[in-house]
């Protein structure tokens, strides 16, 4: 049976799938925080709603493959596949096609996502863009 921090963190994926960053703000906490790979950490929904938008107009068509979930009661680990295609011109070329291990760690709060930590490595992605085609 899946917990309610499960679905809520399985409707986020589904959401950022979508590119659909309404929704995403709609599922985060006014105070929600995103932690990248790097470490750097973006404060409240609005912030990170922008971030979203830059993200989707760099990468329009990203996606979370989820393979595995694990949860412990707020927090909720999926660990699976990131990717899509840089299109620094909204050009998706297949050769700006890119994925890579991912995991995520997602802490819910009555039923929101109050922090989204990513776990991948980025230098797929960071090679099309040092290409800048």
């Amino acid at each position: 049976m899946m917990k309610s921090a499960e679905r809520a963190a399985l409707a986020f994926v589904q959401a950022i799938n979508r590119q659909d960053v309404e929704q995403m703000a709609e599922l985060m906490t006014s105070g929600h925080r995103f932690i990248d790979s790097m470490g750097q950490e973006v404060k409240g929904r609005e912030a990170v709603r922008t971030c979203w938008v830059g993200y989707f107009h760099m990468v329009p068509d990203y996606s979370i493959a989820v393979h595995e979930t694990l949860c412990d009661g707020p927090v909720v680990v999926m660990m699976g596949v990131a990717k899509g295609t840089y299109a620094p011109k909204a050009w998706l070329k297949a050769e700006n096609r890119w994925e890579t291990p991912v995991a995520v760690q997602a802490v819910i709060k009555d039923g929101k996502v109050a922090e989204w930590r990513v776990y991948a490595d980025n230098e797929p992605l960071r090679e099309r863009m040092r290409a800048g085609v």
